[in-house]
């Protein structure tokens, strides 16, 4: 599919007066006007961010009530149970309050409940559950701020809740004592994008002021809260830059010991934020996917160096299971388009009983980027199919959901990612009305777009520009990584490579020779010749090799220069 290759509008002005302050580069100063920080203060920040630049987590709603309601357990030597999610966000919040509140003496478990079974957040077998174990207060994490009905029913069994949660509120919050979320209207905190792991890192960093604590007795889980906050895909600005920023230092250096492993195992040299989403994330997030949440917190909580590489070892596997599930998948998917013609619709909806519910999402994701176009896939079991949508930018896909309400048993998520349950003999009238939405929107007139930070040449070919760049890591959402263009470059050599996956090129700049590597990008290349000449963006990036260091382009398009 054609991408359009768009161009921030920066102010030249702007970017000089930032180049001669902050004594760097003019690629460097255009790349954070892209992002919009301009701001003195918040460049100074964004590079470099100290624990100085925390907020007050007292300006978090509610915060002062939880507090004081730990500190009472504390005192009372009361015990605790905490209620979380199964995702890598959700692991590493149980993991941090958990450590934390049991180094201040507290009996403290945990409840999380199986994707697969129960699905995500609060339900109330699971309240009474806990409930009959004999806990009276309970604290969510990464979860609860849509459980009015469970805190209800808590309420009723004489059970106390704290919410701490990060997604969206609706009109109406639960009834618990207190409900910290960033994003509850009114919320006099200056940030409202952090993680669920985020909001519980303000919740201890408030207790340890509260019980006069030092710095570093909430400052020592900054490798954890960094985890979740990269793995949950929130914007790496504001605070989340700060806490991705320290954190990353300590996770270099963690005394965790299942993080020190899962580190070992990813075979990752550098500790950045693609070591955190590409090698961590996907560990941890497939035991949740497969069934196996307890096993993904019990290698951050154990100190036993025989379990935890048995645990390594285990979680490795189950993301080798997830990996070859996916493909499975993806395969049947591919099948189904092809034999239906799903290319040429306007949406792509697939339902199967073979497919597995932890892992549509992937490849939901997967086949949206293929197509570019919404793309939900289903799981069919005893007549009922749970399933995963993604969507593209401009197509609200919640939005497209509501209108189908009447046909769904229930659905939830934002504009470009949502979950639905649907009875089977209502899936074709679904598909068939989702279509018609889909046709309306327009979307044929959607495109792919890259956004291209700047131009380069022959100059910023070398080791010391691609470091200096290294001072806006990490990069995640709301950061990207920093994409450019090169004009006028002709072909040198091209061919396919990995069984005809990837596109490997050298180009040449007058007598100087580039090294440009293209992705999923093998079917291109029939469609080039030696001594044309291009345009391409991409990322500059260090290629090691034998112990030597050159600069290469990693493709995100190619196309043929117009002059």
């Amino acid at each position: 599919m054609n991408k359009k290759w768009q161009y921030y509008n920066s102010e030249t002005t702007k970017i000089e007066q930032i180049s001669n302050k902050f004594n760097i580069n003019t690629l460097l100063a255009t790349i954070l006007v892209n992002r919009g920080i301009t701001n003195e203060n918040d460049i100074k920040i964004f590079l470099n961010p100290t624990r100085e630049d925390f907020h007050d987590p007292y300006l978090l709603p509610d915060m002062d009530i939880a507090v004081e309601r730990i500190v009472k357990a504390i005192q009372e030597k009361e015990k605790i149970i905490i209620y979380g999610d199964y995702d890598v966000d959700g692991i590493t919040s149980i993991s941090v309050l958990k450590k934390f509140l049991q180094e201040r003496g507290l009996e403290v478990a945990e409840y999380i409940p199986n994707r697969l079974d129960e699905g995500y957040g609060l339900n109330k077998e699971a309240i009474s559950e806990i409930y009959d174990k004999g806990y009276r207060l309970m604290i969510t994490v990464d979860c609860g701020i849509s459980g009015i009905e469970e805190v209800d029913f808590a309420n009723s069994l004489g059970m106390q809740t704290i919410v701490t949660d990060h997604h969206e509120p609706a009109e109406e919050l639960p009834k618990a004592m207190a409900v910290i979320d960033p994003k509850i209207k009114d919320s006099k905190y200056p940030f409202n994008q952090l993680a669920g792991v985020g909001v519980v890192f303000k919740l201890i960093q408030a207790l340890g002021i509260k019980l006069g604590l030092e710095e570093k007795e909430y400052l020592k889980y900054l490798d954890l809260v960094c985890i979740g906050t990269i793995s949950d895909i929130v914007p790496l600005i504001d605070e989340n830059r700060v806490i991705a920023k320290l954190g990353l230092k300590l996770v270099a250096v963690t005394k965790n010991l299942g993080l020190k492993y899962l580190l070992k195992s990813a075979g990752y040299k550098a500790i950045d934020s693609n070591t955190i989403s590409f090698g961590i994330a996907p560990r941890v997030n497939a035991c949740g996917r497969m069934g196996h949440e307890c096993e993904a917190l019990e290698i951050f909580l154990s100190d036993n160096i025989v379990r935890v590489e048995e645990l390594a070892d285990k979680l490795n596997q189950y993301n080798r299971q997830r990996q070859d599930t996916e493909k499975e998948i993806f395969k049947q998917a591919l099948e189904q388009i092809e034999k239906n013609g799903e290319e040429g619709r306007n949406s792509i909806i697939l339902g199967d009983e073979r497919w597995h519910h932890g892992v549509i999402g992937i490849v939901a994701s997967k086949i949206t980027d293929m197509y570019f176009k919404p793309t939900m896939l289903l799981c069919f079991e005893d007549g009922v199919g749970k399933g995963s949508g993604r969507s593209v930018p401009g197509f609200d896909l919640h939005m497209a959901l509501s209108k189908c309400s009447d046909l769904l048993e229930k659905y939830g998520g934002h504009a470009m990612a949502v979950g639905l349950t649907i009875k089977k003999e209502k899936f074709e009238e679904f598909k068939s009305r989702f279509e018609d939405i889909a046709k309306n929107s327009n979307l044929e007139d959607l495109q792919p777009i890259i956004k291209i930070d700047g131009q380069i040449n022959i100059d910023n070919m070398n080791i010391d520009f691609v470091e200096e760049l290294k001072k806006l890591e990490p990069y995640g959402e709301g950061n990207k990584t920093p994409i450019f263009i090169y004009k006028g470059l002709k072909i040198n050599s091209i061919r396919a490579i990995s069984e005809g996956k990837h596109l490997k090129l050298t180009l040449k700049d007058e007598g100087n020779i580039i090294e440009a590597i293209g992705f999923n990008m093998g079917e291109l290349v029939d469609e080039y010749l030696i001594g044309d000449k291009v345009d391409v963006v991409g990322i500059l990036e260090i290629n090691e090799f034998n112990g030597n260091k050159t600069i290469q382009i990693n493709l995100r398009d190619i196309m043929k220069s117009i002059n």
